[in-house]
Parts: C-alpha cells; structure tokens; sequence
C-alpha cells in the first residue's frame, strides 16, 4: 500500500522536532564541562556533515551536476539556514535571556505567514491566523511566560536575525533546489556551515573555548565525545536531513508550525534525561501549540502548489 505523500512529510517532521529536541540535554553538559556555545556547534556542525557524507553520496549516485546546479541552496542553507542563524542566536543569549531569544527564533513561522502574504497579496485564511495566535501562546506558555520582558535591543535585534536566517531555513528546504535529494542539501548544508563558525570563533566575535576532558553525563561522568556524537548524529544529522525532507513536502508554513514542537520535545527530554521539572502551564502550551499546527493544516495552503514533492530518492 503506498504511503501519502503528507503522511511521509508529517513523519519526518516528527522525527526532525524529535531529534532537535535531543540537543539540549546533551550538549548542556558540554556547556558546563567549559565548552562555548560556538566551539560545540562548530564541531557539532563538521561531525554531523561527515556523518551524512557517504549518504550524500549514495543519494547522487555519480549526478554530481545536480550538485553544481544546487550550490546556491547549499550556499543558503550553510551559511543563512545553519550558520548565521547560529551565530546570532548565540550572540542574542550574550545579552538576552535564553528564554527570550528562543521565543523570537521561533517567531520563524510568522515571518513565513508574513512573507507569504506580502508575496501572494493574498490575505491567510482565517484558520491560519487562528492557528498562528494559538502556536505563539503556547510557545510562551513552554518557553515561559517570564521570557517576554524589556531587553538589550542589540539582543533583540540579533534574536530577530535568527528568527529570519529560521523562516530561510524552511524556505530554501521546501523548495526543489534542481533535484538536489534532501540529505544531499542536509550534508552539504552541514559541512559548509562549519568553517564558516570557525571562522567565526577565530576572528574572537564569539567565545570559542572547548575541553576534552569527562564530562558530567546523566549522574555519571563520560568522554566529551560521548555526548557531542550523539548530538552530531540525532540532533543534528538526522534532524536536518529530516526536517529538510519534510519542508519539501508538506512546503514551509506547515513544517515550520510543526517545528515549534521542538521546544515541548526538548522541555521532556530535560524532564526524563535531567530531572528538570515540568509544570501545568508547559503542558497547556503544547496542547495550544498542537491546536495551532492543526488549524494551520487545516487550510490547503497555496505554497506547496508551487514546491510539489521531488522524486529525489530517498536513501
């Protein structure tokens, strides 16, 4: 029996909120071990791309043009999607809470809602807008209400840069990009963005310290490498390669709605693998978020008409 095409997308959507939501918990240990923000993404970033490499390579099978006539995505989705969006969202939590500025990137979907619309010149549906209110309730109520405060404006100009470098993230992943398969866009994404954010962290913009020492790890203690791995390979690898298949898909509004639920999938994995405790308010805000992803799908959205599904296979 074949499998609809947005039930496809809707899996891997899963598997990619899933998957970022991961990070968190392990690369927390990092931080606390004397690890810099920009030092663990750059690695994160290399070790993924190498991971999805022999992958990148099976899916072009020797169509190596296909690859030359897609280097502008890849050029967007590394330096724009990955690395910039990156950079300054680590410039933001320098001087705004981490709450905030995760609240403002992920403000993401409204810029797309607001880019199609000045685009098409045609109002959203009312549902759009319904579920558009909804998501970003419940993203404050998961994030927390105290993340909405007055804030250094250089913060919240550079949180507001990620939130677009997010919204171009989904844009570029739900376009054909001339065939390109969507691990290929992930791998080479991925490789591309790491020396950009180690030239990042050479030029001194951002602190760029690591140790590779134990690390605490769950209770316990572990090689530094333990965590970053599974990071590289869950949390980055797979969650890009995913959600890059899923933007494609199901076309970027409704995959940057889902992706919301990265923040409720990070808040549970802190609760099972760190203890942190979870309350009544961030369960409300899932729900909400999971009303507005509902009311957003709700609506045949005119985008994907213009991205239809690529026949890139699948590896």
């Amino acid at each position: 029996m074949r499998v609809p095409p947005t039930s496809t997308g809707l899996v891997a959507a899963a598997v990619s909120f899933i998957a970022f939501g991961t990070s968190g918990a392990f690369i927390k240990p990092l931080l606390e071990a004397g690890w810099s923000p920009a030092a663990a993404v750059t690695v994160r970033a290399l070790t993924a791309g190498l991971v999805l490499l022999p992958f990148v390579v099976v899916s072009l099978r020797g169509r190596w043009g296909v690859l030359r006539q897609a280097r502008w995505p890849v050029v967007g989705m590394g330096v724009v999607g990955v690395a910039i969006t990156q950079v300054l969202y680590f410039a933001a939590i320098q001087r705004i809470p981490v709450a905030t500025a995760l609240l403002i990137e992920f403000l993401a979907p409204l810029i797309l809602v607001g880019f199609t619309w000045a685009v098409s010149r045609r109002t959203p549906a009312p549902v759009v807008l319904v579920g558009s209110v909804l998501a970003v309730a419940g993203l404050v109520l998961v994030i927390g209400p105290g993340a909405i405060r007055a804030v250094d404006p250089i913060g919240l100009a550079a949180a507001f840069g990620a939130a677009i470098g997010c919204a171009a993230y989904f844009l570029i992943a739900a376009r054909p990009n001339d065939g390109l398969p969507p691990v290929a866009l992930a791998g080479a994404g991925l490789l591309l963005a790491a020396p950009v954010l180690a030239l990042v962290g050479v030029t001194g913009l951002l602190p760029f310290t690591a140790e590779f020492g134990d690390v605490p790890l769950f209770g316990g203690s572990a090689p530094w490498w333990v965590p970053l791995l599974v990071v590289a390979v869950v949390g980055t690898a797979l969650a890009y390669a995913s959600g890059i298949t899923a933007s494609g898909i199901l076309g970027s509004r409704l995959a940057s709605f889902i992706a919301l639920l990265e923040v409720v999938s990070a808040s549970l994995f802190a609760w099972l693998l760190l203890g942190e405790a979870l309350t009544p308010l961030q369960f409300a805000g899932g729900a909400l978020i999971l009303g507005g992803i509902a009311a957003v799908r709700a609506e045949r959205p005119v985008e994907p008409a213009a991205v239809p599904v690529l026949s890139a296979p699948h590896s």
